[in-house]
Protein backbone atom coordinates (compact mmCIF):
# COMPACT_ATOMS: atom_id res chain seq x y z
CA UNK A 1 0.00 0.00 0.00
CA UNK A 2 1.47 3.28 -1.37
CA UNK A 3 1.23 6.62 -0.03
CA UNK A 4 2.05 10.09 -0.94
CA UNK A 5 1.29 13.60 0.79
CA UNK A 6 2.47 17.14 1.34
CA UNK A 7 3.96 17.16 4.84
CA UNK A 8 2.85 19.06 7.98
CA UNK A 9 5.14 19.31 10.63
CA UNK A 10 5.08 19.12 14.40
CA UNK A 11 7.02 19.00 17.31
CA UNK A 12 7.49 16.64 20.65
CA UNK A 13 4.59 15.89 22.75
CA UNK A 14 1.76 16.49 20.48
CA UNK A 15 -1.18 16.07 23.06
CA UNK A 16 -4.63 14.70 21.81
CA UNK A 17 -5.87 17.49 23.74
CA UNK A 18 -4.59 19.65 20.84
CA UNK A 19 -5.30 16.82 18.20
CA UNK A 20 -9.01 17.26 18.97
CA UNK A 21 -9.58 19.44 22.07
CA UNK A 22 -11.92 18.53 24.77
CA UNK A 23 -14.85 20.63 23.79
CA UNK A 24 -15.56 18.32 20.91
CA UNK A 25 -15.35 14.93 22.88
CA UNK A 26 -19.37 14.89 22.54
CA UNK A 27 -19.14 14.87 18.55
CA UNK A 28 -18.98 11.24 17.19
CA UNK A 29 -19.31 12.27 13.79
CA UNK A 30 -15.76 11.72 11.98
CA UNK A 31 -16.43 14.43 9.41
CA UNK A 32 -17.46 16.91 12.07
CA UNK A 33 -14.20 15.76 14.18
CA UNK A 34 -12.22 16.74 10.66
CA UNK A 35 -13.11 20.62 10.97
CA UNK A 36 -11.60 20.86 14.54
CA UNK A 37 -8.43 18.83 14.06
CA UNK A 38 -5.63 20.23 15.33
CA UNK A 39 -7.30 24.03 15.85
CA UNK A 40 -5.39 24.69 18.84
CA UNK A 41 -2.07 23.72 17.85
CA UNK A 42 -2.33 25.09 14.32
CA UNK A 43 -5.34 27.08 13.48
CA UNK A 44 -5.16 26.62 9.66
CA UNK A 45 -4.69 22.69 9.25
CA UNK A 46 -8.23 22.23 8.49
CA UNK A 47 -7.52 24.93 5.78
CA UNK A 48 -4.47 23.20 4.24
CA UNK A 49 -4.68 19.90 5.09
CA UNK A 50 -5.42 17.85 1.76
CA UNK A 51 -6.25 14.17 0.97
CA UNK A 52 -3.53 12.38 1.16
CA UNK A 53 -1.24 14.62 3.45
CA UNK A 54 1.04 13.41 5.99
CA UNK A 55 1.56 14.36 9.70
CA UNK A 56 5.14 14.24 11.02
CA UNK A 57 6.17 14.69 14.26
CA UNK A 58 8.85 14.55 17.11
CA UNK A 59 8.27 12.15 19.95
CA UNK A 60 5.76 11.32 22.32
CA UNK A 61 3.44 12.05 19.24
CA UNK A 62 -0.35 11.61 20.70
CA UNK A 63 0.06 11.83 24.70
CA UNK A 64 -2.02 12.81 26.87
CA UNK A 65 -5.70 11.37 27.14
CA UNK A 66 -6.81 7.97 25.95
CA UNK A 67 -9.32 9.44 23.28
CA UNK A 68 -10.01 7.23 20.01
CA UNK A 69 -11.51 10.92 18.78
CA UNK A 70 -7.70 11.62 18.41
CA UNK A 71 -6.42 9.63 15.37
CA UNK A 72 -10.14 9.13 14.06
CA UNK A 73 -10.23 13.33 13.60
CA UNK A 74 -7.32 13.23 11.75
CA UNK A 75 -7.98 10.51 9.28
CA UNK A 76 -11.19 12.36 9.17
CA UNK A 77 -9.46 15.36 7.91
CA UNK A 78 -7.54 13.07 4.81
CA UNK A 79 -4.17 13.17 6.46
CA UNK A 80 -3.42 9.25 4.75
CA UNK A 81 -0.70 8.60 7.90
CA UNK A 82 1.40 9.88 10.86
CA UNK A 83 5.21 9.31 10.59
CA UNK A 84 6.86 10.71 14.22
CA UNK A 85 9.64 9.55 16.27
CA UNK A 86 7.64 8.13 18.56
CA UNK A 87 3.59 7.30 19.89
CA UNK A 88 2.28 7.37 23.04
CA UNK A 89 1.24 3.58 23.22
CA UNK A 90 -2.63 4.32 24.25
CA UNK A 91 -2.61 6.64 20.58
CA UNK A 92 -0.72 4.13 18.94
CA UNK A 93 -2.85 1.35 19.42
CA UNK A 94 -6.25 3.92 18.83
CA UNK A 95 -4.70 4.94 15.51
CA UNK A 96 -4.92 1.08 14.51
CA UNK A 97 -8.02 0.68 15.38
CA UNK A 98 -9.49 3.01 13.50
CA UNK A 99 -7.02 2.17 10.45
CA UNK A 100 -4.45 5.42 10.46
CA UNK A 101 -1.15 4.22 9.54
CA UNK A 102 1.26 5.54 11.59
CA UNK A 103 5.14 4.55 11.42
CA UNK A 104 7.83 5.27 13.85
CA UNK A 105 11.39 6.74 12.64
CA UNK A 106 13.73 9.41 13.45
CA UNK A 107 15.63 9.66 10.53
CA UNK A 108 12.57 10.51 8.61
CA UNK A 109 11.22 13.25 11.20
CA UNK A 110 14.90 15.40 10.98
CA UNK A 111 15.33 14.98 7.76
CA UNK A 112 11.93 16.16 6.53
CA UNK A 113 10.31 19.70 6.99
CA UNK A 114 6.83 21.05 6.41
CA UNK A 115 5.62 20.97 2.66
CA UNK A 116 7.87 18.61 1.48
CA UNK A 117 6.27 15.32 -0.41
CA UNK A 118 6.89 12.00 0.95
CA UNK A 119 5.94 8.79 -0.49
CA UNK A 120 5.05 5.93 1.90
CA UNK A 121 5.43 2.16 1.43
CA UNK A 122 3.49 0.65 4.09
CA UNK A 123 4.03 -3.13 2.86
CA UNK A 124 8.00 -2.02 3.56
CA UNK A 125 7.91 0.38 5.33
CA UNK A 126 10.19 2.40 3.30
CA UNK A 127 9.88 6.26 3.33
CA UNK A 128 10.97 8.61 0.60
CA UNK A 129 11.46 12.45 0.82
CA UNK A 130 10.89 13.08 -2.82
CA UNK A 131 11.72 17.03 -2.60
CA UNK A 132 14.85 16.13 -0.70
CA UNK A 133 15.75 12.89 -2.48
CA UNK A 134 16.23 10.80 0.65
CA UNK A 135 15.00 7.54 2.02
CA UNK A 136 14.59 6.07 5.20
CA UNK A 137 13.53 2.66 6.43
CA UNK A 138 10.58 2.56 9.31
CA UNK A 139 9.64 -1.35 11.08
CA UNK A 140 6.64 -2.67 8.32
CA UNK A 141 3.91 -3.50 9.42
CA UNK A 142 3.60 -7.53 10.47
CA UNK A 143 0.52 -8.58 7.60
CA UNK A 144 -2.07 -8.78 10.03
CA UNK A 145 -2.35 -5.39 11.22
CA UNK A 146 -1.47 -4.11 7.58
CA UNK A 147 -5.22 -6.19 6.50
CA UNK A 148 -6.64 -4.00 9.95
CA UNK A 149 -4.92 -0.90 7.94
CA UNK A 150 -6.62 -1.74 4.60
CA UNK A 151 -9.88 -2.58 5.72
CA UNK A 152 -10.33 0.80 7.03
CA UNK A 153 -9.96 -0.18 11.20
CA UNK A 154 -10.56 -3.23 13.49
CA UNK A 155 -14.53 -3.09 12.88
CA UNK A 156 -14.55 -3.11 9.37
CA UNK A 157 -11.60 -6.11 9.71
CA UNK A 158 -13.62 -7.72 11.99
CA UNK A 159 -16.86 -7.27 9.79
CA UNK A 160 -15.19 -8.68 7.14
CA UNK A 161 -13.52 -11.96 9.02
CA UNK A 162 -17.18 -12.34 10.44
CA UNK A 163 -18.40 -12.53 6.99
CA UNK A 164 -16.00 -14.41 5.45
CA UNK A 165 -16.68 -16.75 7.84
CA UNK A 166 -20.45 -16.87 7.31
CA UNK A 167 -19.64 -17.72 3.48
CA UNK A 168 -17.69 -20.52 4.36
CA UNK A 169 -20.52 -21.85 6.55
CA UNK A 170 -22.90 -21.79 4.16
CA UNK A 171 -20.98 -23.56 1.77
Amino acid sequence: MKLRGKVHKYGADVNTDVIIPARYLNVYEPAELAQHCMEDIDCDFVKKVKPGDIIVAGSNFGCGSSREHAPLAIKAAGVSCVIASSFARIFYRNALNTGLPILECEEAVKNTEADDTLEVDLDTGKITNVTRNLSFKAKPFPDFMLQLIKAGGLIEYTKRKIAAGMKRKAR
